[in-house]
């Protein structure tokens, strides 16, 4: 068994060959790539069509996540669901997974043991890489969304500033899909109630418009 404190990457426990993605959520149980699994419920890997034109990667799974085992479910989930509708998209079309497949947190004793998100190191994100390249070449989507900074370091290969790239359609690489980048929906969850909420959802549908229309017309 893996110490907590390893992070040998998730290489050794991604199957061979060409597998499905059904055969690699159910390996990633196992993965003890990073440090990660020791604290988490357990391995949060993916939903949606194995087929999808359209994959969309965020950061990590969330406290609610964590616990159900499904990505996307908590109340970052229910924002992203309201945005894909108002984008025209139906969520049961899109495949919805995350850069880091465990719940990186801490603890707080004083509230309760109530456990708080804490964003995941690079070290964590290219621990968990092997998973996300095996879910791209098995779905073989047209656009990838990557919310957030985490998911585009993950999904560019390189460090990103949403600000920059958001929006655009960037080409993709051979024989790859192409990119949109967009702002996580937990950062919406920050302006409920504020000024600026109906600014920055309805940016985060144009940017989920805009990859809908490139996944059509790829």
């Amino acid at each position: 068994m893996a110490r907590p404190t390893d992070r040998p990457g998730a290489g050794r426990w991604v199957p061979g060959d060409t597998p499905d993605v059904g055969r690699l959520a159910r390996a990633a149980r196992e993965c003890r790539g990073c440090e990660l699994w020791h604290d988490a419920t357990q391995v949060v890997f993916s939903s949606g069509p194995p087929d999808a034109a359209l994959v969309l990667v965020g950061e990590q799974p969330g406290d609610r996540e964590d616990r159900e085992g499904e990505p996307f479910v908590g109340p970052a989930g229910r924002v992203l669901e309201d945005a894909l509708e108002a984008a025209g998209i139906d969520v049961g079309t899109v495949y919805l997974t995350n850069a880091v497949k465990h719940f990186r947190h801490v603890e707080l004793p004083e509230r309760g043991r109530r456990r708080l998100h804490k964003t995941p190191a690079v070290a964590h994100v290219r621990a968990c890489l092997p998973w996300l390249e095996a879910e791209l070449a098995a779905v073989r989507p047209r656009v990838v969304v990557a919310l957030g900074s985490t998911a585009a370091r993950a999904v560019l290969g390189r460090p990103a500033r949403v600000g920059e790239l958001r929006g655009r359609v960037l080409d993709a690489p051979e024989d790859g899909a192409a990119v949109v980048v967009t702002t996580h929906p937990s950062a919406l969850l920050r302006l409920r109630d504020r000024s600026g909420w109906d600014e920055a959802f309805a940016a985060l549908v144009a940017d989920l418009a805009t990859a809908a229309r490139a996944a059509r017309d790829t």
